[in-house]
């Protein structure tokens, strides 16, 4: 069954791109449906072509991918699939990015820089998208750079009940990597009731523009420190920052953040830090060398599904998170 049908007049149905197949299969087999065939090709000069197989006329659709690496062509493609459900005349189309790629580039921090971020929301509209759904945006304000309605999802609650069955909350330190991440690391202690930290990096007075001094505000000394974030890139800010909190007595430190984007050196530094357990969501796609011994993975499938079936019959989103702080 490709679709899904609410009152005898609207009919989900679920589209998936190249980027995570697997993720959108998880989400069709928690709504019970199947993903909707789809033709992908790859003309000689790397032009993408997309075609359903199936009518999609007067559809609620939902498109699902991933902007993993590279970000341009998953981008492209998920642009091209929504191009292709308007002129099959879908009745609604839902772009559903877990990660949307350029969300770190939400404003202008010099003269003659863009605002890529809003461009890329831009795109999705005149495409023809009439809804965005994304996990844990970089920054709030990106919510108003799409003109239609955003469901912004929060994968705290997921990783919180991880780390809740795994510590003491009395034993717990959350902290935040740096004074920009305050605001998610106090959701997390409200929801485990546990202590807060933060990580406050100035320049050394001794060393221009080269080495920053990591001082930590809280107290750390003989805790278990979960440093929370919204993804891992190279995965720099974050050793250095455990570092940082074991050099403030620390007993263990675990991190935890929704976006495993891990580029480069990522793997190999966490997997040789002091850190003992990196955990995030699959919002991104791991390849196998990106995996290593101390990542936990856990599924986003069941939070997308149940969002994706409160849009589809007209429900509220924010009831998913209601308690969740």
């Amino acid at each position: 069954m490709t679709g899904i049908e609410a009152a005898g007049q609207k009919k989900m149905m679920l589209f998936g791109g190249q980027h995570h197949p697997q993720l959108t299969e998880d989400v069709a087999g928690q709504l019970g449906i199947d993903v909707t065939p789809t033709r992908f090709e790859r003309f000689a000069n790397s032009e993408i072509f997309v075609r359903y197989l199936e009518s999609v006329r007067g559809s609620d659709a939902f498109v699902i991918q991933a902007h993993s690496d590279p970000v341009n062509e998953a981008i492209m493609e998920q642009l091209i699939m929504v191009d292709a459900l308007k002129r099959a005349s879908a009745k609604r189309i839902t772009v559903v990015t877990p990660f949307l790629g350029y969300a770190r580039q939400d404003k202008k921090h010099r003269g003659r820089e863009p605002i890529s971020g809003r461009l890329v929301t831009d795109l999705f509209r005149t495409a023809g998208a009439d809804r965005l759904m994304a996990i844990d945006l970089h920054t709030d304000q990106i919510q108003g750079f799409f003109d239609g309605p955003v469901d912004h999802l929060f994968a705290l609650p997921i990783l919180a009940d991880y780390v809740e069955a795994k510590l003491s909350s009395s034993e717990v330190t959350i902290v935040s990597p740096d004074a920009g991440r305050i605001r998610t690391a106090d959701r997390w202690a409200d929801r485990l009731g546990a202590s807060l930290a933060f990580i406050h990096k100035r320049r050394d007075p001794d060393i221009a523009n080269e080495v920053r001094v990591h001082e930590v505000v809280g107290d750390v000394s003989g805790r278990s420190c979960v440093l929370v974030d919204d993804m891992i890139d190279t995965g720099g800010t974050i050793v250095k920052a455990a570092d940082a909190l074991f050099e403030y007595g620390a007993r263990e430190v675990i991190v935890a953040a929704t976006h495993g984007v891990l580029s480069g050196p990522a793997a190999k530094r966490l997997q040789d830090s002091k850190v003992s357990e990196v955990v995030i969501t699959n919002t991104l796609p791991i390849p196998p060398e990106r995996q290593f011994d101390k990542l936990t993975e856990l599924s986003i499938a069941p939070l997308l599904a149940r969002a994706i079936e409160q849009v589809f019959t007209d429900g509220s989103v924010t009831s998913l998170f209601d308690g969740a702080s």
